[in-house]
């Protein structure tokens, strides 16, 4: 049995509902990544990327393509967000990224980038059926989560509202679809991110002075 195969086994059963392999531990992994997030590491990035490099396996098992989809842009990303927090690390004192509030034009950006984005991956997996068999929740949850991610890596407090909102529609979502340990995980994501918010907020309060006299 290859490394894949096992991974989309069968680990337990609960309540009626089967836990595979690759949904346990990518979004185990998935849970510590945001937890690292939280607290502004810069590991956060490489958890990310290997939660989703293995979450691949979980939803092409359930036939949710904006699920792989959206890995697979957690993967890219992940990357992306790792090299932009790793040359903007000297901006906190303490070793940790600096985060702040978005200005209003970059807020307008993500609003827009999400509501054109929906749009267009839903019409796109409307026009073919094959790829998702509940396409507007699932092009929602593969926009939203690019967009949180994205405001994640330029160290945005509007991230976790991103996120907020990604979870509301994933909870009924993966379970709906099997994925039973995603549905548990995404009610735990709730909670981190309603705490992670509030840390950040109040870390915003901090670092911007300190960032304007940085620059005076």
């Amino acid at each position: 049995m290859s490394a894949l195969n096992w991974l989309n086994t069968e680990a337990f059963s609960a309540f009626g509902q089967h836990v595979i392999w690759s949904d346990m531990i990518g979004n185990t992994i998935g849970l510590g990544a945001l937890a690292l997030g939280w607290r502004r590491s810069v590991w956060t990035w490489p958890a990310q990327f290997l939660s989703g490099l293995i979450l691949v396996g979980a939803y092409a098992s359930a036939q949710l393509a904006g699920g792989v989809g959206k890995q697979l842009l957690v993967i890219g990303v992940a990357l992306w967000g790792w090299r932009q927090w790793s040359r903007g690390k000297q901006q906190a004192q303490d070793g940790t990224i600096a985060v702040r509030f978005a200005t209003w034009k970059e807020r307008g950006a993500l609003l827009a980038a999400a509501a054109v984005g929906t749009l267009a991956v839903g019409g796109l997996f409307s026009a073919y059926p094959s790829l998702s068999w509940s396409p507007w929740a699932d092009a929602y949850i593969f926009v939203g989560t690019l967009v949180a991610m994205v405001a994640q890596a330029r160290g945005l407090v509007e991230f976790w509202f991103a996120w907020l909102l990604v979870d509301l529609v994933g909870v009924p979502l993966a379970f709906n679809s099997g994925l039973a340990f995603s549905g548990l995980v995404y009610v735990i994501y709730l909670a981190l991110v309603l705490w992670g918010m509030r840390d950040w907020w109040l870390r915003s309060r901090v670092t911007a002075p300190a960032l304007e006299g940085a620059t005076a």
